[in-house]
């Protein structure tokens, strides 16, 4: 055979294509992609002329309607924005608060509500925060600090033409962990002396022991002196107890000294007398309004008498 009649081998991939395939190809090509082009311009024409579009969602404020020697109640108020014509399900919540990376608390608010059609809506998240869980989790979290938190949110939205949508909320600050003051009976000081009745004044003494200042507004409490009640007075004016500080209040009271038998001699002669204490103060804080208990229990005190602050005589012969 000659060898120009030998059958020529041609590699399969190597072989050229058709002219007419290309062309082909290049006209499928072309078409689909007139097609994303054309959905696509579609889709925005849609959106366009009915209104979609993604909902927006701020933190708007935080509440702490209480926060007391046991927890913290915090609400965080989110306001969400649908600029959509149809409403829009909130479908979870997620919440988590944590402190220099660590988790405090988290949960999750199933089936939230609706946001309205081109309308907003605050949602409320409801937090509680209990004391003794944080501080049997981190033992260098001590009574009377402050510590920072970051509180996240994400809201789970279900919104057509963009289907499930996650927005992601965050926000710092700072918050307490309140400790009570203690409280002291210093003494008791006569303003007018009768077995029937005697006004005198109460010099007490308040140690605050957090890290933050009290506005102390008001006292409800009830004094007994050799376990006999006399009750409780009202605070004349406001006074501001100084961050890990002591500070001292004055109490007018009123009482019956022949209702303590011989225990009044003791009072008179200055040996003094056993008193306890119980009640609540209410201050005001940088993070809220709060209600601290105070208590003394087994204390001794006695009556102050005039001259000792270097006033009137003694009042006893």
């Amino acid at each position: 055979m000659a060898s120009s009649d030998k059958p020529e081998i041609v590699d399969r991939d190597a072989r050229e294509k058709d002219p007419k395939e290309d062309d082909k190809d290049e006209e499928k090509g072309g078409f689909m992609d007139k097609v994303k082009d054309f959905i696509q311009d579609i889709g925005e024409k849609i959106e366009g002329a009915i209104g979609f579009g993604k909902p927006t969602a701020d933190v708007a404020e935080i509440h702490v309607p209480t926060i007391n020697l046991e927890k913290a109640e915090i609400v965080v108020d989110v306001l969400i924005k649908n600029p959509n014509p149809v409403p829009i399900p909130l479908i979870d919540i997620n919440y988590l608060i944590e402190s220099d990376g660590r988790k405090l608390i988290s949960g999750l608010i199933p089936d939230a509500g609706t946001i309205p059609a081109h309308g907003e809506e605050t949602v409320k998240i409801p937090i509680r925060l209990v004391y003794d869980d944080i501080k049997n989790t981190y033992a260098d979290i001590k009574p009377g600090s402050i510590i920072p938190y970051r509180i996240k949110v994400d809201l789970i939205i279900d919104v057509p033409i963009f289907g499930r949508l996650t927005l992601p909320l965050e926000k710092t600050g700072e918050m307490p962990i309140p400790y009570k003051p203690d409280i002291d009976v210093e003494n008791i000081k006569f303003e007018r002396f009768s077995f029937e009745e005697t006004v005198a004044v109460l010099h007490l003494r308040l140690e605050n022991k957090n890290d933050f200042d009290l506005g102390l507004n008001d006292l409800d409490y009830e004094v007994w002196l050799s376990d006999v009640s006399i009750g409780g007075a009202e605070l004349e004016k406001s006074t501001k107890l100084d961050k890990n500080g002591i500070s001292y209040i004055d109490i007018p009271i009123t009482f019956k000294p022949k209702d303590f038998g011989s225990a009044v001699w003791d009072m008179i002669r200055g040996k003094g007398t056993g008193y306890s204490m119980k009640g609540n103060i209410n201050v005001d804080t940088p993070f809220g309004a709060m209600k601290l208990p105070i208590s003394k229990e087994g204390g001794t005190t006695r009556l102050k008498k005039s001259k000792e602050d270097g006033g009137e005589d003694d009042d006893e012969e």
